[in-house]
């Protein structure tokens, strides 16, 4: 496994040639790394941009993809029964794009999501339309942030730590939040 050192230093040498495939496996780090290297004068923001929204996107798609295609694997990985399914499927019909769009900001468990849009088989141009809603933004703001404060780019490895650990936090309380409602709510309904 290759060092933040290293993939910068790879970066510099092969810039837009080695971004491409770096982002596809590891996406918010090299985007903060693409900033630096754009604050430094070594890449061009529009180009490093682009390559950067094209590239999460690949990797987001591989997710999709093998939770739609390698489906019995995910079943077992995830622990869905086929009543399970059926809910995540309907979950899916319902709020698919929102879940998607929450995923993009749920560094560390995003990619749980958008393997299960693709075991949930939401149409795949929903999919992407989300997905790119939420990686459009998400980019633009690791790009600044890396151009602002990438002289610390070792450290960020270190937030996105705190980061993901307060995005899985934040969405057990929304779960949480979420079916102490419905319940209320089938509860009124059932009056």
């Amino acid at each position: 496994m290759l060092t933040l050192a290293q993939i910068y230093l790879s970066l510099i040498k092969f810039q837009y040639i080695i971004l491409f495939p770096v982002v596809v496996i590891e996406g918010p780090i090299i985007s903060v790394i693409g900033g630096f290297l754009i604050a430094q004068g070594l890449m061009n923001f529009y180009l490093t941009y682009a390559i950067i929204i094209i590239g999460d996107l690949a990797g987001d798609c591989l997710y999709y993809s093998l939770g739609r295609w390698g489906r019995d694997f995910g079943l077992r990985l995830l622990r869905l029964t086929p009543r399970r399914l059926e809910k995540l499927e309907h979950h899916f019909d319902n709020h698919g794009g929102k879940t998607i769009l929450l995923s993009k900001l749920a560094h560390g468990i995003g990619t749980t999501f958008l393997f299960a849009a693709g075991a949930a088989k939401m149409p795949f141009g929903k999919y992407l339309y989300y997905n790119g809603l939420g990686t459009i933004p998400k980019s633009l703001i690791l790009i600044i942030i890396g151009y602002l404060f990438g002289k610390s780019f070792v450290r960020i490895g270190t937030y996105f730590d705190y980061y993901a650990l307060f995005t899985i936090f934040l969405g057990i309380v929304l779960l949480t939040v979420y079916v102490m409602l419905a319940k209320k709510i089938q509860k009124k309904e059932d009056i």
